[in-house]
Protein backbone atom coordinates (compact mmCIF):
# COMPACT_ATOMS: atom_id res chain seq x y z
CA UNK A 1 0.00 0.00 0.00
CA UNK A 2 0.99 3.63 -0.43
CA UNK A 3 1.67 5.19 2.94
CA UNK A 4 1.99 8.93 3.56
CA UNK A 5 4.02 10.38 6.41
CA UNK A 6 5.56 13.69 7.47
CA UNK A 7 9.35 13.87 7.60
CA UNK A 8 11.49 16.46 9.34
CA UNK A 9 13.07 18.44 6.51
CA UNK A 10 15.20 21.08 8.26
CA UNK A 11 15.82 22.61 11.66
CA UNK A 12 14.27 26.04 12.21
CA UNK A 13 16.49 28.97 13.05
CA UNK A 14 13.76 30.44 15.27
CA UNK A 15 10.11 30.23 14.21
CA UNK A 16 9.31 26.94 12.44
CA UNK A 17 7.77 27.17 8.98
CA UNK A 18 6.21 24.74 6.54
CA UNK A 19 9.69 24.33 5.02
CA UNK A 20 10.63 22.30 8.10
CA UNK A 21 8.27 19.53 6.99
CA UNK A 22 8.03 17.24 3.99
CA UNK A 23 5.14 15.00 2.95
CA UNK A 24 6.59 11.68 1.80
CA UNK A 25 4.85 8.80 0.04
CA UNK A 26 6.34 5.33 0.21
CA UNK A 27 5.37 1.74 -0.39
CA UNK A 28 4.52 -0.13 2.80
CA UNK A 29 4.96 -3.89 2.54
CA UNK A 30 1.86 -5.47 4.05
CA UNK A 31 3.43 -8.91 4.38
CA UNK A 32 3.67 -9.37 8.13
CA UNK A 33 6.06 -11.54 10.07
CA UNK A 34 4.96 -13.47 13.13
CA UNK A 35 4.31 -11.09 16.02
CA UNK A 36 3.71 -8.08 13.78
CA UNK A 37 0.62 -5.94 13.24
CA UNK A 38 -0.40 -3.34 10.67
CA UNK A 39 -1.88 -0.22 12.25
CA UNK A 40 -3.97 2.45 10.56
CA UNK A 41 -3.78 5.72 12.46
CA UNK A 42 -7.11 7.48 12.98
CA UNK A 43 -6.00 10.52 14.99
CA UNK A 44 -2.66 12.15 15.80
CA UNK A 45 -1.66 14.78 18.28
CA UNK A 46 0.47 17.88 17.84
CA UNK A 47 1.85 19.44 21.02
CA UNK A 48 4.07 22.35 22.07
CA UNK A 49 6.70 19.99 23.55
CA UNK A 50 7.53 18.95 19.99
CA UNK A 51 9.05 22.37 19.25
CA UNK A 52 12.18 21.88 21.43
CA UNK A 53 12.64 18.48 19.77
CA UNK A 54 13.28 20.35 16.52
CA UNK A 55 16.52 21.68 18.03
CA UNK A 56 19.60 19.48 17.97
CA UNK A 57 20.20 19.65 21.70
CA UNK A 58 20.16 17.12 24.51
CA UNK A 59 16.94 17.08 26.52
CA UNK A 60 14.62 14.70 28.36
CA UNK A 61 13.53 13.31 24.99
CA UNK A 62 15.75 12.89 21.88
CA UNK A 63 15.59 15.53 19.11
CA UNK A 64 13.89 14.85 15.80
CA UNK A 65 16.27 13.71 13.08
CA UNK A 66 16.50 15.24 9.60
CA UNK A 67 14.82 13.20 6.83
CA UNK A 68 13.18 10.90 9.35
CA UNK A 69 9.47 10.58 10.05
CA UNK A 70 8.37 12.67 13.02
CA UNK A 71 7.00 11.12 16.21
CA UNK A 72 4.05 11.92 18.41
CA UNK A 73 0.97 10.55 20.09
CA UNK A 74 -1.57 8.75 17.92
CA UNK A 75 -4.53 6.41 18.19
CA UNK A 76 -5.15 3.83 15.50
CA UNK A 77 -6.79 0.51 14.70
CA UNK A 78 -5.27 -2.88 13.87
CA UNK A 79 -5.90 -3.71 10.19
CA UNK A 80 -3.88 -6.93 9.99
CA UNK A 81 -2.37 -9.03 12.75
CA UNK A 82 -0.01 -11.91 13.31
CA UNK A 83 0.15 -11.12 17.00
CA UNK A 84 -2.47 -12.79 19.23
CA UNK A 85 -2.26 -9.93 21.74
CA UNK A 86 -3.61 -7.49 19.13
CA UNK A 87 -6.67 -8.83 17.24
CA UNK A 88 -7.88 -7.09 14.09
CA UNK A 89 -10.13 -4.15 15.00
CA UNK A 90 -8.33 -3.41 18.28
CA UNK A 91 -7.68 0.28 18.94
CA UNK A 92 -4.12 1.06 20.00
CA UNK A 93 -2.29 4.14 21.23
CA UNK A 94 1.32 4.76 20.24
CA UNK A 95 3.97 7.40 19.66
CA UNK A 96 3.91 6.62 15.94
CA UNK A 97 2.01 9.69 14.82
CA UNK A 98 2.76 11.81 11.74
CA UNK A 99 2.02 8.82 9.46
CA UNK A 100 -1.07 7.11 8.12
CA UNK A 101 0.01 3.49 8.65
CA UNK A 102 2.84 1.60 10.31
CA UNK A 103 3.95 -1.93 11.08
CA UNK A 104 4.81 -2.83 14.67
CA UNK A 105 5.94 -5.83 16.67
CA UNK A 106 3.62 -4.67 19.44
CA UNK A 107 6.25 -2.85 21.48
CA UNK A 108 4.99 0.57 22.52
CA UNK A 109 1.37 -0.16 21.62
CA UNK A 110 -1.29 0.29 24.29
CA UNK A 111 -4.70 -1.33 23.83
CA UNK A 112 -7.53 1.15 24.32
CA UNK A 113 -11.21 0.39 24.92
CA UNK A 114 -13.34 2.57 22.65
CA UNK A 115 -16.73 1.01 23.40
CA UNK A 116 -17.82 4.06 25.36
CA UNK A 117 -14.87 6.43 24.89
CA UNK A 118 -14.02 8.36 21.73
CA UNK A 119 -10.68 7.15 20.33
CA UNK A 120 -9.15 10.63 20.28
CA UNK A 121 -9.85 11.07 24.00
CA UNK A 122 -6.86 8.81 24.65
CA UNK A 123 -4.50 11.42 23.17
CA UNK A 124 -6.43 14.28 24.74
CA UNK A 125 -8.47 14.47 27.90
CA UNK A 126 -7.50 10.92 28.96
CA UNK A 127 -3.99 11.14 27.53
CA UNK A 128 -0.90 13.24 28.06
CA UNK A 129 -2.68 16.64 28.27
CA UNK A 130 -5.13 15.31 30.84
CA UNK A 131 -2.67 13.64 33.15
CA UNK A 132 -0.30 16.62 32.82
CA UNK A 133 -3.04 18.91 34.08
CA UNK A 134 -3.99 16.45 36.82
CA UNK A 135 -0.50 15.86 38.18
CA UNK A 136 0.46 19.52 38.06
CA UNK A 137 -2.71 20.74 39.73
CA UNK A 138 -3.73 18.10 42.25
CA UNK A 139 -0.54 16.17 42.99
CA UNK A 140 2.35 18.63 42.70
CA UNK A 141 0.35 21.85 43.05
CA UNK A 142 -1.76 20.48 45.91
CA UNK A 143 -4.68 22.74 44.98
CA UNK A 144 -7.10 23.09 47.89
CA UNK A 145 -10.64 24.38 48.21
CA UNK A 146 -10.76 28.12 48.84
CA UNK A 147 -7.42 28.86 47.21
CA UNK A 148 -6.83 31.15 44.24
CA UNK A 149 -5.29 29.44 41.21
CA UNK A 150 -3.92 31.34 38.23
CA UNK A 151 -3.35 29.50 34.93
CA UNK A 152 -1.37 30.91 32.02
CA UNK A 153 -2.13 29.48 28.58
CA UNK A 154 -5.59 28.72 29.97
CA UNK A 155 -7.17 28.21 26.55
CA UNK A 156 -4.87 25.36 25.51
CA UNK A 157 -5.17 21.60 25.92
CA UNK A 158 -3.45 21.46 29.32
CA UNK A 159 -4.42 24.88 30.62
CA UNK A 160 -8.14 24.45 29.95
CA UNK A 161 -8.12 21.24 31.98
CA UNK A 162 -6.07 22.76 34.80
CA UNK A 163 -8.72 25.47 35.11
CA UNK A 164 -11.53 22.95 35.37
CA UNK A 165 -9.71 20.55 37.69
CA UNK A 166 -8.98 23.45 40.03
CA UNK A 167 -12.66 24.45 39.93
CA UNK A 168 -13.67 20.85 40.66
CA UNK A 169 -11.38 20.99 43.71
CA UNK A 170 -13.17 24.10 44.98
CA UNK A 171 -10.66 26.78 43.97
CA UNK A 172 -11.19 30.29 42.65
CA UNK A 173 -9.66 30.18 39.16
CA UNK A 174 -8.23 32.97 37.01
CA UNK A 175 -6.89 32.32 33.53
CA UNK A 176 -5.13 34.25 30.78
CA UNK A 177 -5.39 33.42 27.09
CA UNK A 178 -4.44 34.94 23.75
CA UNK A 179 -7.82 35.71 22.19
CA UNK A 180 -11.25 37.02 23.11
CA UNK A 181 -12.77 33.76 21.84
CA UNK A 182 -10.74 31.77 24.36
CA UNK A 183 -11.60 34.17 27.17
CA UNK A 184 -15.29 33.82 26.33
CA UNK A 185 -14.99 30.01 26.37
CA UNK A 186 -13.21 30.05 29.72
CA UNK A 187 -15.84 32.27 31.31
CA UNK A 188 -19.02 30.90 29.75
CA UNK A 189 -18.24 27.25 29.00
CA UNK A 190 -15.51 26.24 31.44
CA UNK A 191 -17.15 28.56 33.99
CA UNK A 192 -13.98 29.82 35.66
CA UNK A 193 -14.13 32.89 37.86
CA UNK A 194 -12.13 35.39 35.79
CA UNK A 195 -10.17 35.47 32.53
CA UNK A 196 -8.43 38.05 30.39
CA UNK A 197 -6.74 38.43 27.01
CA UNK A 198 -3.09 39.10 27.76
CA UNK A 199 -2.50 40.36 24.20
CA UNK A 200 -4.87 43.29 24.71
CA UNK A 201 -3.81 44.05 28.28
CA UNK A 202 -1.32 46.90 28.64
CA UNK A 203 -0.41 46.14 32.25
CA UNK A 204 -0.26 42.35 32.66
CA UNK A 205 0.93 42.38 36.27
CA UNK A 206 -1.60 45.04 37.24
CA UNK A 207 -4.48 43.19 35.61
CA UNK A 208 -3.52 39.95 37.34
CA UNK A 209 -3.24 41.71 40.70
CA UNK A 210 -6.71 43.21 40.25
CA UNK A 211 -8.23 39.80 39.45
CA UNK A 212 -6.42 38.10 42.35
CA UNK A 213 -6.89 40.59 45.20
CA UNK A 214 -6.01 37.98 47.83
CA UNK A 215 -2.95 36.87 45.93
CA UNK A 216 -2.18 33.62 44.11
CA UNK A 217 -1.86 30.43 46.10
CA UNK A 218 -1.06 28.25 43.08
CA UNK A 219 0.29 29.37 39.71
CA UNK A 220 0.22 26.79 36.90
CA UNK A 221 2.47 28.14 34.16
CA UNK A 222 2.37 26.99 30.55
CA UNK A 223 3.93 30.14 29.09
CA UNK A 224 6.99 31.27 31.05
CA UNK A 225 8.82 34.49 30.26
CA UNK A 226 6.91 37.69 30.88
CA UNK A 227 3.86 35.92 32.30
CA UNK A 228 5.90 34.00 34.84
CA UNK A 229 7.69 37.21 35.74
CA UNK A 230 4.43 39.14 36.17
CA UNK A 231 2.71 36.42 38.16
CA UNK A 232 5.48 36.35 40.76
CA UNK A 233 4.40 39.85 41.83
CA UNK A 234 1.00 38.52 42.92
CA UNK A 235 2.06 35.33 44.68
CA UNK A 236 0.99 34.81 48.28
CA UNK A 237 3.32 33.96 51.14
CA UNK A 238 4.39 30.31 50.73
CA UNK A 239 2.62 30.08 47.37
CA UNK A 240 3.41 27.41 44.78
CA UNK A 241 4.41 27.85 41.14
CA UNK A 242 4.22 24.75 38.94
CA UNK A 243 6.11 25.19 35.67
CA UNK A 244 4.81 23.03 32.83
CA UNK A 245 5.99 24.88 29.71
CA UNK A 246 7.70 28.00 28.37
CA UNK A 247 5.98 28.42 25.02
CA UNK A 248 6.72 32.16 25.00
CA UNK A 249 10.42 31.34 24.59
CA UNK A 250 10.31 28.34 22.25
CA UNK A 251 10.75 30.41 19.09
CA UNK A 252 12.91 33.21 20.52
CA UNK A 253 16.68 33.58 20.32
CA UNK A 254 18.22 33.26 23.81
CA UNK A 255 19.22 36.92 23.89
CA UNK A 256 15.62 38.00 23.15
CA UNK A 257 13.91 35.91 25.81
CA UNK A 258 12.22 37.87 28.57
CA UNK A 259 13.76 36.04 31.47
CA UNK A 260 12.71 36.48 35.10
CA UNK A 261 13.41 39.79 36.81
CA UNK A 262 11.20 39.28 39.87
CA UNK A 263 12.94 36.20 41.27
CA UNK A 264 13.52 38.02 44.57
CA UNK A 265 9.78 37.55 45.22
CA UNK A 266 10.44 33.83 45.38
CA UNK A 267 12.89 34.50 48.19
CA UNK A 268 10.89 37.02 50.18
CA UNK A 269 7.57 35.15 49.88
CA UNK A 270 9.00 31.68 50.29
CA UNK A 271 7.45 30.59 47.00
CA UNK A 272 7.99 26.96 46.00
CA UNK A 273 8.85 26.70 42.30
CA UNK A 274 8.75 23.27 40.68
CA UNK A 275 9.11 22.25 37.07
CA UNK A 276 7.98 18.83 35.91
CA UNK A 277 7.81 16.43 32.98
CA UNK A 278 4.70 14.30 33.16
CA UNK A 279 6.51 11.17 31.93
CA UNK A 280 8.05 10.95 35.40
CA UNK A 281 4.62 10.61 37.04
CA UNK A 282 2.45 8.64 34.62
CA UNK A 283 2.98 5.19 36.08
CA UNK A 284 2.30 6.24 39.66
CA UNK A 285 -0.74 8.43 39.13
CA UNK A 286 -2.44 7.12 35.98
CA UNK A 287 -5.02 5.01 37.82
CA UNK A 288 -6.03 7.83 40.17
CA UNK A 289 -6.19 10.25 37.24
CA UNK A 290 -8.55 8.03 35.23
CA UNK A 291 -10.81 7.51 38.26
CA UNK A 292 -10.98 11.20 39.17
CA UNK A 293 -11.47 12.33 35.57
CA UNK A 294 -14.30 9.83 35.05
CA UNK A 295 -15.99 11.12 38.21
CA UNK A 296 -15.61 14.79 37.24
CA UNK A 297 -16.89 14.17 33.71
CA UNK A 298 -19.92 12.25 34.97
CA UNK A 299 -20.70 15.17 37.30
CA UNK A 300 -20.45 17.65 34.42
CA UNK A 301 -17.46 19.42 35.92
CA UNK A 302 -15.17 18.95 32.92
CA UNK A 303 -15.85 20.22 29.38
CA UNK A 304 -13.44 19.13 26.65
CA UNK A 305 -12.70 21.30 23.61
CA UNK A 306 -10.91 20.23 20.42
CA UNK A 307 -9.58 22.03 17.34
CA UNK A 308 -9.40 19.56 14.45
CA UNK A 309 -7.44 19.62 11.20
CA UNK A 310 -8.20 17.02 8.52
CA UNK A 311 -5.66 14.77 6.78
CA UNK A 312 -1.98 13.99 7.17
CA UNK A 313 -1.00 16.84 4.82
CA UNK A 314 -2.48 19.36 7.26
CA UNK A 315 -0.40 18.15 10.23
CA UNK A 316 2.40 20.74 9.81
CA UNK A 317 -0.14 23.56 9.64
CA UNK A 318 -1.85 22.25 12.75
CA UNK A 319 1.47 22.12 14.59
CA UNK A 320 2.42 25.67 13.57
CA UNK A 321 -1.00 26.85 14.68
CA UNK A 322 -0.08 26.03 18.28
CA UNK A 323 2.29 29.01 18.27
CA UNK A 324 -0.13 31.49 16.71
CA UNK A 325 -2.97 30.60 19.07
CA UNK A 326 -5.04 28.81 16.42
CA UNK A 327 -6.20 26.15 18.86
CA UNK A 328 -8.93 26.33 21.45
CA UNK A 329 -8.35 23.32 23.68
CA UNK A 330 -6.59 20.30 22.17
CA UNK A 331 -5.14 20.48 18.66
CA UNK A 332 -5.74 17.24 16.78
CA UNK A 333 -5.30 15.94 13.25
CA UNK A 334 -7.93 13.50 12.02
CA UNK A 335 -6.35 10.99 9.66
CA UNK A 336 -9.24 8.60 8.98
CA UNK A 337 -12.78 7.78 10.09
CA UNK A 338 -12.19 4.12 10.91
Amino acid sequence: MINREIHFAQRPSLQPTLDCFKLVENELNESLEDGQVLVKNLWMSVDPYMRPRMNDVKSYIPPFQIDQVLEGGAIGVILQSKNPKFPIGTHVESMNGWREHFISNGKGLGIRNTSSIAPQDYIGILGMPGITAYVGTKILGEAKAGETVYVSGAGGAVGSLVCQIAKALGCTVVGSAGSDEKVDWLLNTAKIDAAFNYKTTDDFAGKLAALCPKGIHLFFDNVGGSQLDGALLSMRKNGRAILCGTIEDYNEAPEKRHGVTNMFKVVTLGVTVKGFVVLDYMAEYHKAFIEDMASWRSEGKIVWQETIFEGIASAPEAFLGLFSGANLGKMLVKLADS
